[in-house]
């Protein structure tokens, strides 16, 4: 369906862009805001970054804001994906503009932009909102477009996806985001339907993530080995009853303790947390 179809549908059938796209920004808050994270950016400290704090989050998240609006009405259009890429690769220069060259979000402009592309076709498609799975899935609409086009072959994500070989996030985009149906969303739902409040079930479903994710972030920063040890620090975290256990703020922040002295910063499973957490949201809304 073209742009110019879609300004036509009665308003009744018209997908609500500008609120997927407030969702989208919200959810992205929403992780900035979770503490303690190990290695990684929080309203109270820096985590493993000299060069960006809480106040450069939240000036990206300014700059992106029309991002994910113009992003979903692309997807309840059924644009094509060079549309999508041209609106990223925008989105990621309004980003280092508003930073000064730091890149905050460009992992959530790809993965968070092509889920809320595809949220926006699933409701305009069906008329209502798509299970999380659902939206998953059909990001696989645009699978062969994205895995042709070029890649960064300089940026240290790209770097270490090459030199470990494991894959990427387009490689998860094109399966559908198992990660995130099969993982970090089973995860946060449950977190949240057993009681913890928001930050409790986010700070689960994080650890969850990085025990299990080949987290180019980490890969980058600390080899194999930091991934070793990022994922065993996770994993006794969950293992000793995660969120679920008294006094676990403290134990986190413990183990950000050691993340920061090995400069270690799960920058990937960051980004996947704030995926989840769209998901969770865009079903009722």
């Amino acid at each position: 369906m073209s742009a110019l179809a879609h300004a036509a549908l009665p308003v009744a059938r018209r997908v609500d862009s500008a609120r997927l796209g407030r969702l989208a920004i919200a959810s992205l808050h929403a992780e900035l805001a979770c503490a303690p994270k190990p290695g990684l950016v929080t309203p109270f400290d820096t985590g493993s970054h000299d060069d960006m704090d809480a106040g450069t989050f939240l000036r990206s998240l300014f700059a992106l804001r029309h991002y994910f609006t113009a992003v979903a009405h692309a997807g309840a259009a059924d644009a094509p994906f060079a549309q999508l890429r041209a609106q990223g690769i925008a989105a990621e220069a309004a980003m280092l503009r508003a930073t000064g060259g730091i890149n905050t979000h460009r992992g959530a402009i790809f993965s968070l932009g092509l889920l809320v592309a595809a949220a926006a076709r699933c409701r305009q498609q069906a008329g209502q909102a798509a299970p999380a799975t659902q939206v998953c899935l059909a990001v696989q609409h645009w699978a062969d477009d994205f895995a042709a086009a070029p890649l960064d072959a300089s940026s240290p994500g790209q770097r270490a996806r090459l030199r470990h070989g494991v894959p990427g996030v387009r490689e998860q985009a094109a399966a559908g985001y198992p990660l995130l149906r099969e993982l970090a969303v089973p995860t946060l739902r449950h977190a949240l339907h057993s009681g913890l409040a928001r930050d409790a079930a986010m700070c689960q479903t994080l650890m969850q993530l990085v025990a299990q994710v080949d987290d180019l972030n980490l890969l980058h920063r600390g080899g194999a080995d930091g991934l070793g040890w990022a994922r065993q620090q996770a994993r006794s975290f969950i293992d000793d009853g995660g969120a679920f256990a008294p006094g676990w703020q403290a134990r986190l922040r413990a183990i950000g303790e050691g993340f920061v002295a090995r400069r270690l910063s799960p920058g990937g499973s960051a980004d996947l947390l704030a995926c989840s957490w769209f998901l969770l949201q865009q079903e009722d809304a």
